[in-house]
């Protein structure tokens, strides 16, 4: 037996200084001793999540700076599972005692106690140090990015630009964010791993008015991994494409409601999937019995023109991540093959509630938040047929072509508003739409995508669920709905 095997009684005299200001390998001593604290008291199960945040937006309405908001975080949540049953406490104290006092909170809502007097308190032993910031030269990436003089610059030059480029313009907005994260976790499994994130995103919205004519067009861009986003931003390209797009729409007319068949165009036009499908493909719905496909895998729930995946791989993507919030590294996971269900989104919990597999999808907001089962990168796949193919298709219909916002049910009765819309007749685009609302529900609507192209391209995006507000990437090539409810005049 250890000579240092550590003892009940000796918890009180612990103290441990970890080095620096990173998440290092200095952490692994106190958190590998707190680890075995917990499962000493009889958890089946404990991890810690550590976290520290550097955020930044700016925001440029017309010619002026109107906004600059900094926000610095650090703190750390312990998650401890008995059998099924979880609880998870967050602090914002990193000594050793606050963690300590920490885990003891969530071990007594469970009903659990770190035993007392002469018990050995085994450590447990964690993997060699995953150091994901260090093998991928992160460590340096917040001292690169844009300073804050460098942020105002670029988005008043952005504002400036897209006034030349539009007309009846009424207002400008440029805005833009930084979030960088530091996290660590460790748990009983043996868990111990590290990672930096960098995720930015710069956008337009532009409003143009004409008497009673009103449009409303914005575009936003998001990266990961690149200190240099901003600084490489094209603005003179994406204001040209808002410009036109507004101009368009200004004066369109109203879309008339009924049934029709649409196209729906690539990039964010991913939104609807994500949202009406994605979300009944996580475990956190399965454990509430609140998606129409808890038992259908391995069914045909969708067209068998239509395959869907969920990823954390794809460059450079905003739900591209080196490892989940759990220290997982993230899977490629086939969510529907040629219409067939074959997998599902889960985490820890969902895992070990539902019996599917953990596929890297442990994601939260921050500390506060425990992780759950989350998407990524999410799209539906290329198809076979070209973008002639699918206009052709129609003899009268609605072309899709920039998603606005929209609201969904817990079980997936969704409806959209569409901000760029054109009438299409006999296979050609011949005027454009404004008023446009999509409604359905996504167990029918899966079934009605009948032809995608094979222009796939993703969009950044933003998720809220049971733990906050994430980034995440939608997408799809262009698709052909062959009947959806339009709401209009």
């Amino acid at each position: 037996m250890s000579p240092t095997l550590l003892i009940s009684k000796e918890i009180p005299n612990l103290s441990y200084q970890p080095k620096g200001d990173r998440f290092d390998i200095s952490w692994q001593q106190p958190l590998s001793t707190l680890l075995g604290m917990g499962r000493a008291a009889g958890a089946d199960f404990v991890e810690f999540f550590l976290e520290k945040s550097n955020y930044i937006n700016c925001l440029a309405e017309d010619d002026t700076i109107t906004s600059i908001t900094p926000r610095l975080a650090k703190g750390a949540g312990v998650r401890v599972f008995k059998g099924k049953a979880d609880c998870y406490v967050s602090t914002n104290d990193l000594t050793f005692n606050g963690l300590k006092q920490a885990l003891e909170k969530a071990l007594s809502i469970l009903g659990l106690t770190i035993p007392q007097g002469s018990a050995f308190i085994p450590e447990i032993n964690l993997e060699l140090f995953r150091d994901y910031a260090t093998l991928k030269n992160k460590d340096m990436w917040l001292s690169q990015c844009s300073n804050m003089q460098e942020m105002g610059d670029v988005l008043l030059s952005a504002n400036q630009f897209i006034e030349k480029k539009a007309s009846k313009v009424r207002s400008r907005r440029a805005a833009y964010f930084r979030d960088w994260q530091e996290v660590l976790v460790a748990s009983t499994d043996g868990t111990f791993a590290r990672d930096i994130r960098l995720t930015q995103s710069v956008g337009y919205n532009l409003l143009c008015a004409d008497g009673q004519n009103r449009s409303s067009i914005g575009k936003r861009d998001g990266d990961t991994s690149n200190p240099d986003f901003l600084r490489q931003w094209n603005y003179q390209n994406v204001a040209e494409e808002v410009a036109e797009s507004a101009g368009k729409m200004l004066y369109a007319d109203y879309v008339e409601s009924g049934q029709y068949p649409i196209i729906m165009a690539n990039q964010f036009g991913g939104v609807i999937f994500h949202e009406a499908c994605g979300h009944l493909l996580e475990t956190t719905q399965i454990e509430r019995k609140s998606t129409p496909f808890i038992d259908k895998k391995g069914e045909k729930i969708a067209h068998e023109n239509l395959t869907a995946w969920d990823e954390g791989l794809s460059d450079k993507a905003f739900g591209t991540i080196d490892m989940d919030d759990e220290g997982m590294p993230p899977q490629r996971t086939l969510l529907i093959e040629n219409g067939i269900l074959k997998n599902f989104i889960a985490d820890r919990a969902g895992s070990i509630r539902t019996g599917h597999p953990r596929t890297g999808s442990g994601r939260r907001s921050n500390y506060s938040y425990a992780a759950a089962s989350r998407m990524r990168n999410t799209y539906i796949a290329p198809g076979e047929y070209t973008l002639d193919n699918i206009f052709s298709s129609i003899d009268k219909g609605i072309y899709c072509k920039k998603m606005g916002g929209g609201s969904v049910g817990p079980t997936g009765e969704f409806n959209f508003g569409v901000d760029e819309a054109y009438l299409v007749e006999n296979g050609k685009i011949t005027k454009p739409l404004k008023g446009a609302t999509l409604i359905g529900e996504a167990k029918e609507i899966m079934k009605k995508i009948s032809m995608s192209s094979q222009d796939l391209a993703l969009a950044a995006g933003f998720c809220g669920s049971v733990s906050g507000s994430i980034y995440v990437t939608v997408g799809q090539p262009h698709i052909k709905v062959d009947s959806i409810t339009v709401g209009g005049r």
